[in-house]
């Protein structure tokens, strides 16, 4: 089953703070097998930073930044997209100037064998941008942002501490983000 999903990143630019929103599907289901590794050369991974940087370069632009013609950049971020490297395109936003002036991580510690439906409860979360499935103390992080501190404040005791499954949660306020960083690369 296919589930809609909001993915954000920070990224600094300059003086401002700002977020990448990617909306999508994420399977619902996890699975134990994974997809190997696509083979990457150095134009590749050009090409996926360069993305990464301005998503909405041209592929002219984008064959003449990295001295490639444009049947190449075309056919290599064809070949990117179809081996599931570049899994879409994204939008940056400011968080704050989107309404969420509020961020912290919450560790939740779920109930034994219970997070894959505490997790399809948290997918219907909109101030949820990202989450993981983490070892030690606790069984998932969240990164989530609030309008404010009353709407974190609800978020956390009102959702999250009253879902089944939920034995207990830790929140940690974010103070400040830092720039996301380049890919490696190789």
């Amino acid at each position: 089953m296919q589930v809609p999903f909001f993915q954000m990143e920070a990224v600094f630019l300059g003086r401002w703070l700002v977020q990448t929103v990617r909306v999508g599907h994420m399977s619902s289901e996890v699975s134990a097998k994974r997809t190997p590794i696509a083979p990457l050369d150095d134009t590749d991974r050009r090409i996926v930073a360069e993305l990464r940087s301005d998503a909405r370069m041209s592929m002219r632009a984008l064959a003449e930044k990295l001295h490639i013609s444009r049947g190449s950049a075309y056919a290599r971020v064809e070949r990117l997209q179809r081996d599931g490297v570049i899994t879409g395109y994204s939008a940056t936003v400011d968080p704050e100037r989107y309404g969420f002036g509020v961020a912290a991580y919450v560790h939740l510690k779920v109930s034994q064998h219970s997070w894959k439906s505490v997790r399809q409860r948290i997918l219907e979360i909109p101030e949820v941008w990202h989450g993981a499935l983490v070892s030690g103390e606790h069984d998932l992080v969240l990164l989530v942002r609030a309008r404010d501190a009353s709407s974190l404040r609800d978020l956390v005791l009102n959702r999250f501490q009253t879902m089944p499954d939920v034995v207990s949660s830790h929140t940690v306020l974010i103070l400040d983000e830092l720039p996301q960083q380049p890919l490696p690369a190789s």
